[in-house]
């Protein structure tokens, strides 16, 4: 195990970073909905189609895409939280993390959900980065990521009940993969960090 520590540099180099990119990451979330306004919502037909050849495509895309202002504007704030929470860990494994929901969240919503439905938004991210940060520190030993899981255990914990089925227009096969997602993403990327 490193006993190696970061310089204040280092530290404020790295929340600069991991700002800029949350930041930047609901930036674009925001432009590509004002595009889909002004193309009167036809990028949401880019969603994940579950078990559609096309519908694939909304694996890479559908946590982009949000169906309006009211979908996107609740995502916005947990996605800016997470977001930040994840990447300032460390930014090369935070997206190495994302990348393993995104995929682990899009292949289970276009395997398991209802043919013929669509899903589309950021909360596969947002359940698989908390279940992420709530178990990383478990994987790596670390007091500080230990305390932040609980901490947000504690606080967003009820959240994960959004798994469960039951809201009607709610992807939670897309929540619950996300979630899926996240705790592979704890296990394998943080496991392969400490190596």
């Amino acid at each position: 195990m490193s006993t190696r520590h970061r310089s204040g540099a280092d530290l404020g180099g790295t929340w600069a970073r991991a700002a800029v990119l949350s930041v930047g990451f609901v930036a674009l979330l925001w432009a590509i909905e004002v595009l889909d306004a002004v193309w009167s919502r036809d990028l949401d037909t880019y969603g994940v189609r579950p078990r559609d050849d096309d519908g694939l495509v909304g694996v890479a895309l559908a946590p982009l895409l949000h169906a309006g202002w009211d979908h996107l504007s609740g995502n916005t704030l947990p996605v800016l939280v997470l977001a930040f929470l994840v990447l300032v860990g460390g930014t090369e494994r935070g997206l190495a993390a994302t990348a393993v929901i995104w995929l682990v969240g899009g292949l289970g919503v276009w395997l398991t959900a209802p043919a013929y439905s669509l899903h589309l938004g950021a909360s596969v991210l947002v359940f698989g980065w908390l279940v992420y940060l709530m178990l990383r520190g478990v994987f790596t030993r670390s007091a500080g990521e230990i305390i932040l899981g609980i901490v947000l255990f504690l606080a967003y914990g009820g959240l994960l009940l959004g798994v469960l089925p039951g809201q009607p227009g709610v992807s939670w096969q897309g929540h619950l993969f996300g979630a899926v997602g996240g705790a592979l993403a704890a296990s394998w990327v943080d496991r392969r960090s400490r190596a």
